[in-house]
């Protein structure tokens, strides 16, 4: 076992270069595209209670009207996103310039379990723009729904605020690098390993004993042409020292 994390480790070291390049590469290309290249996407939403029409007492609500209303829930979600809704804020709000399909792949409409509480969001690059028209939708909501059910149950809870410097909910500058950090630095990792199983070259005394199991009695070392200069240079001067001492004798 100490053998292998041994070997891990050579590795690494081995590929260390590659393993920080790559990883680099990654991590500066996350957060360049990320600061400089993707728009920010901004979000607004609104909260609708669908409240029930009738009491029996100050501090007890009708429990029938509560269940009835949570599974006219599910319908709202459906009325909300179709032209009988999108038509009525596209005619009322001409400045947004958006269709009323635009308007339906914009809005998001979502409720938590068992509660009687809608969420509507809306995402946008202009956060005061996607504040406009969630608090539009809500509004034309609450007036359509009692001519479209009969039936006039809609609270608007709270609308979206607007504000002068909203911050963006994506892209997540730096999860994005830190997401690319780590996907770097595994790939990297990866890389290594897979071209060092692919390597079955022999090129140390070591490899060849880990790969015959017998021990190393000579090698042959390569030599560069500058280090045959160099030799050839030490070769003369050692014959003109040779040469001078034989005339001095």
């Amino acid at each position: 076992m100490e053998l292998e994390i041994m070997d891990y480790v050579r590795i690494i070291r081995k590929r260390l270069i590659l393993i920080v390049s790559v990883t680099l590469v990654c991590t500066l290309a996350a957060g360049l595209i990320s600061y400089f290249v993707l728009s920010p996407v901004y979000e607004a939403s609104t909260k609708i209670i669908v409240k029930s029409n009738e009491q029996t007492g100050v501090t007890q609500l009708d429990i029938n009207a509560i269940n009835s209303n949570l599974k006219l829930i599910d319908t709202y979600k459906e009325v909300i996103k179709t032209p009988a809704i999108m038509d009525v804020v596209v005619a009322q709000h001409p400045e947004f310039n958006l269709t009323s399909d635009e308007l339906i792949k914009k809005v998001r409409v979502s409720s938590v379990n068992n509660t009687q509480v809608m969420t509507l969001v809306v995402q946008d690059g202009d956060y005061n723009q996607a504040a406009k028209v969630v608090n539009a939708i809500s509004v034309v909501f609450k007036q359509e729904i009692p001519q479209i059910m009969k039936v006039d149950n809609i609270t608007i809870l709270n609308q979206a605020k607007l504000k002068d410097d909203p911050a963006p909910i994506k892209p997540n500058k730096l999860l994005n690098t830190a997401i690319a950090f780590l996907l770097g630095l595994f790939v990297s990792v990866g890389l290594s390993f897979l071209l060092e199983f692919l390597d079955d070259s022999v090129k140390t005394e070591t490899d060849i004993e880990a790969l015959l199991g017998l021990p190393t009695l000579a090698a042959i070392a390569r030599l560069k042409p500058d280090d045959y200069k160099a030799q050839a240079a030490e070769q003369q001067a050692k014959a003109g020292v040779s040469k001078h001492a034989s005339v001095n004798q």
